[in-house]
Formats: structure tokens, C-alpha cells, sequence
């Protein structure tokens, strides 16, 4: 029996590093035989110091955003779901205004944790204001505070599933001792917390470009041999950045074989 295909991760052009309109997505989901496309762009952070961040939307397009997915769920209803959500991160500064936001507006958020406090500033620095970005994570210490920072963000109830949870992999030399104390809080938080841990598609196929320059990338072996140790959920995300990724059928199904050898529990929906 052939799972049904639902994807929660779709970006869409606002982020300034997608293409693509979100109806070519929708059709391209449609015609891959999928049951569910959400929508979850990077979020729009109201920031207090006006700053205008490169990779997400503006919150003077969010409502651009919200009823374009709204019509075309409309549009589309009885052929596919379309869900309304965001990529956020876990910025303690706007929980707050976070948790508002989504009870006005979302169907869901998911957890992804690109920088530490805010994105204000060098993201190639590290500073306690924030900034550093936790893709370009090499040194011990900027893995354990993508640690600190995305278990402070499980730990909110806010969110409903972590995306990319092994992203401090990704330009990572080695599978470490502190890369491995990382991954054992966070599944053993998610656990707890009984919050699916995503499988990312769009590392997939960042993988084999990324051995090339020595680095582990993700989806990460070793985070995934402790996912499934400590019982963990876990959910597909495709991470799609244009709409033909959504075809990918060969991901998919390497995703699927990958998860079942591993006995772990796929979450078909949120």
C-alpha cells in the first residue's frame, strides 16, 4: 500500500531565495499525487530595530501571502489540501508576538533554527546579540548553542514539528562527541514532547555536493541512528524552494526505504 504523499515545508519567491509562483507548486503537488501542500515561507519577524533581513518575507507581504494560499485553496478544494503556516525560528525575543500571530493567522509553524536570537547583524559572527547562522556551524561550541537555542523553542509548545533538527550538520567535518550530546537532547526532548523530527528532502540532494567539500551535511546518519534509538517521530519535508522539486519521486522513496530500515515511525499529517 502506497503512503500518501503530504508536504508541510513549500517556500515560496518572498523569501528572496525561492522561485516559482505557489500555484505552479500546487500543480506540480497535484499532478505528484500529493494530499496535502502547506505552505510554510520563512516567517516575517517584526523587528524592533528595523532591520530588513535577505532571506524571508517582509510582514507588509504577509497578507499578500495569506490570501494568495487562501484563494488557492479555494481554488483547488476537493484536489488537495493547502494548509497556512510559517518556518520560524526560535527567537525568544518575539515568542510573544509569535504565539499571537499564529492564533490569529496559521494553521501550523514548524521549528527551523537558522540563527541564534535574531539575524540582525553578521550572520558569519558570532556575538551574544545573535546573528550567527547555525548552517555554518564547525567549532563545538556553535553546535551546543543550536542546541540550547532549538530546545528553548520545543520547549514553547509553539511549534509542530522541528524541521531540519540536524542542520548543525551542515558544514560539519565529523559526527563528534558534542555533535552527538547535541543529538541526543534534542531526541530525547522531541520524545517527550511527542514532536515529529523532519527528514529533509532538500538536504538529500544537497548531499552528495556537500561530501565533495568534506562536510557531514544533512540528514545526518549518526543524529538519525539516535532518532530512532530514543522512538522518535518523524515527518518528510521536501523544503521545496521551486516547484519541480515536489516531483522528486526518487527522494521520496529514498527517504521512505532510508526511515523503514531504521524502524522508524513516519507521521503521515499533522
Amino acid at each position: 500500500m502506497n503512503p500518501v504523499k503530504k508536504n508541510y515545508h513549500t517556500h515560496t519567491w518572498r523569501c528572496q531565495h525561492a522561485s516559482g509562483t505557489e500555484e505552479q507548486y500546487v500543480q506540480t503537488a497535484i499532478r505528484a499525487g500529493f494530499a496535502v501542500l502547506g505552505f510554510a515561507d520563512h516567517t516575517p519577524w517584526p523587528y524592533k530595530s528595523g532591520f530588513v533581513s535577505g532571506m524571508r518575507m517582509r510582514l507588509d507581504q504577509f497578507e499578500d501571502y495569506r490570501q494568495t494560499v487562501l484563494g488557492l485553496r479555494e481554488k483547488y478544494a476537493g484536489q488537495i489540501e493547502i494548509p497556512l503556516g510559517l518556518e520560524c525560528e526560535a527567537f525568544p525575543e518575539y515568542f510573544g508576538w509569535l504565539r499571537d500571530f499564529k492564533a490569529q493567522y496559521l494553521d501550523y509553524i514548524i521549528l527551523g533554527n537558522h540563527y541564534d536570537y535574531s539575524d540582525e547583524g553578521d550572520h558569519m559572527r558570532l556575538y551574544p546579540a545573535g546573528g550567527f547562522y547555525f548552517g555554518h556551524c564547525t567549532r563545538p561550541d556553535s553546535v551546543i548553542r543550536y542546541g540550547k537555542r532549538t530546545l528553548a523553542g520545543m520547549a514553547t509548545g509553539l511549534y509542530d514539528y522541528v524541521a531540519h533538527p540536524d542542520l548543525y550538520m551542515n558544514t560539519y567535518s565529523h559526527f563528534d562527541a558534542d555533535c552527538r550530546a547535541v543529538a541526543i537532547d534534542l531526541c530525547q526532548a522531541a520524545k517527550a514532547l511527542d514532536l515529529p523530527l523532519e527528514f529533509n528532502l532538500l538536504g538529500v540532494a544537497r548531499t552528495p555536493d556537500a561530501m565533495e567539500h568534506g562536510w557531514e551535511c544533512y540528514p545526518c546518519p549518526s543524529f538519525w541512528e539516535i532518532a530512532a534509538e530514543t522512538g522518535c517521530k518523524v515527518i518528510i519535508g521536501y523544503d521545496a524552494h521551486k516547484p519541480d522539486f515536489l516531483a522528486r519521486d526518487d527522494l521520496y522513496a529514498d527517504a521512505r526505504e532510508a526511515l523503514a530500515l531504521l524502524g522508524m515511525e513516519v507521521v503521515e499529517g499533522l
